[in-house]
C-alpha cells in the first residue's frame, strides 16, 4: 500500500472518530442553552444580506446558518456530523425559515470555487484538524470580493484553557493535527489566509453563561453534553486516579474564571474571536 493510499485511509479514520465525538453526548442541547447568540454575532459581524449565497461550514445545528437564512439569504448549512441537523432542522421550522442541510468534511467541501457570496463559521471550522486545509477550502468557495467571517473560541479564554487543562489527559493528537483554540489568534488567521484577504476586521467579545450554580455543574453536565470532553473521558477508562485529577483540573479551572472576575451568582465568561475579511480579487 503507498504511503498516499495510507494517509487517505489515516484521514478517513480521523474525521470517523471526530464525527463520532461530535455525535456524543448531547451537543444541540448545549447549543440551544448556552450558544445561541453566538450565531446572530457571526451573522452581523459578516454583514449578510438578502438573497446572498450563504455557507456555514461545521455548522452543526445551524445558529449560524438560521440567524442567515432569517436575514433572507439562501443558505447551506455543512457539517461533518449529520446527526446534528435534526435538532437544526426543528430550530429553522420553528423558526420559519428554509435552508440545505449537507453533509460535508471542512477540508474537503464538495462545492465548486467561488459558489458562495459569504462564507461563514459559528465555533465549527477552528475543530477541523488540519488548519491549513480548511482554510483553503474556506477561500476557494468564496467568490472574489465575498466575505469570510468566523468566530472562534481563544486560546487564552475559557474554552482554550479547558483543552488546555485536558491535553495531558488525552491521547497523542495525531499527526499535523494542530489544536481548536488557534483559531481564535489573530495572528494565525491572518497566517492561514496568506495575504488572499483584505478588509480584516477582528474584535474580542464575551459570552456570558450563567447556566451553573457552581463549578462542580460544569464538570457534571460538559460530561454528559461535550463530545471533545466525553472523548477523553472514555480514553481514561476506569483509571480513578486519573478521572479523578481531570475532574479537578476541570473544576480548579471554572472556579479560576468565575471567581476572576467576581460575578455572584456564579457566572463563566467565554472569550471568542470575531474575525472578518473578504477575499481578494483574482
Amino acid at each position: 500500500m503507498s504511503q498516499q493510499t495510507d494517509a487517505a485511509e489515516a484521514d478517513r479514520e480521523l474525521k470517523k472518530k471526530h464525527r463520532a465525538m461530535w455525535a456524543s453526548g448531547d451537543y444541540p442541547a448545549l447549543a440551544d442553552e448556552m450558544l445561541l447568540e453566538l450565531g446572530a454575532v457571526l451573522v452581523e459581524a459578516s454583514g449578510i444580506r438578502p438573497r446572498q449565497r450563504v455557507l456555514d461550514v461545521a455548522a452543526g445545528t445551524g445558529n449560524a446558518a438560521i440567524p442567515a437564512a432569517m436575514m433572507g439569504a439562501k443558505v447551506v448549512a455543512s457539517d461533518l456530523t449529520p446527526e446534528l441537523f435534526e435538532a437544526g432542522r426543528r430550530e429553522a421550522a420553528n423558526r420559519g425559515v428554509s435552508l440545505d442541510w449537507q453533509e460535508a468534511d471542512a477540508e474537503a467541501l464538495p462545492f465548486g470555487d467561488g459558489e458562495f457570496d459569504a462564507v461563514m463559521s459559528c465555533i465549527g471550522v477552528m475543530f477541523a484538524p488540519h488548519h491549513q486545509a480548511a482554510a483553503n477550502e474556506l477561500l476557494r468557495v468564496c467568490r472574489p470580493g465575498g466575505s469570510i467571517g468566523l468566530l472562534s473560541w481563544t486560546p487564552e479564554g475559557f474554552i482554550g484553557q479547558l483543552f488546555a487543562a485536558m491535553k495531558p489527559f488525552a491521547p497523542p493528537p495525531p499527526l499535523g493535527a494542530q489544536p481548536a483554540p488557534l483559531w481564535g489568534s489573530e495572528d494565525h488567521v491572518r497566517g492561514l489566509l496568506d495575504g488572499k484577504v483584505t478588509d480584516i476586521h477582528t474584535r474580542k467579545q464575551n459570552l456570558a453563561v450563567r447556566s451553573f450554580h457552581q463549578a462542580g455543574d460544569f464538570v457534571r453536565y460538559f460530561k454528559s453534553h461535550y463530545g471533545p470532553i466525553i472523548s477523553v473521558y472514555k480514553f481514561l477508562g476506569e483509571d480513578k486516579d486519573k478521572v479523578k485529577a481531570l475532574d479537578k483540573a476541570l473544576t480548579d479551572l471554572a472556579d479560576s474564571f468565575a471567581d476572576a472576575h467576581g460575578d455572584a451568582p456564579f457566572q463563566l465568561e467565554w472569550e471568542y474571536l470575531v474575525f472578518t475579511a473578504r477575499k481578494a480579487a483574482a
